[in-house]
């Protein structure tokens, strides 16, 4: 083989490494330019011709769709780390709860651990929620009682 072949070969490995980094790391950054970069210079450097230049570029647009069918597949299944799905939990045993769970604090006293215009937060059972006042401006220090629980919102008045 002569060293154009070679430098064409090592261009298409490159290209289909970054290019796969690319697939699993989110955004279009450098390693999906430098991919593109060397598919495309791996295409120019081993066609002779127009033809056999858009033959080798079918083949790799259609490797390129079974890399990424490939990636997708590693990705569900778990087989690959997705860096855009969090490892973590919410759990309720470590202090998180859900918007839905509030309905319970309703006409619980505690208070205004900073001045409420009309929002701020509040101090209910030793736990810090971001309360809502009716309207009125409620300074830091006051007595409140939950009102009303709408979703994630928790309505206060000053007692």
């Amino acid at each position: 083989m002569e060293m154009l072949m070679w430098i064409g070969i090592v261009l298409f490995i490159a290209g289909f490494v970054l290019i796969a980094v690319e697939m699993v790391v989110p955004g279009f950054g450098a390693p999906g330019i430098c991919g593109i970069i060397c598919l495309v210079a791996g295409v120019f450097v081993t066609a002779d011709s127009v033809e056999k230049g858009a033959f080798i570029t079918v083949i790799v647009l259609a490797l390129l769709g079974i890399m990424m069918a490939l990636i997708l597949w590693l990705l569900s299944k778990g087989k690959l780390r997705s860096p855009i799905v969090l490892e973590e939990e919410q759990r309720r045993d470590e202090g998180y709860i859900s918007s839905g769970d509030l309905q319970f604090l309703l006409g619980k006293q505690g208070l205004a651990e900073t001045d409420l215009h009309p929002t701020g937060v509040g101090n209910f059972d030793g736990v810090s929620f971001d309360v809502l006042s009716e309207g009125r401006y409620i300074s830091k220090g006051a007595k409140l009682e939950i009102i009303k629980v709408n979703g994630s919102k928790l309505i206060v008045k000053e007692l």
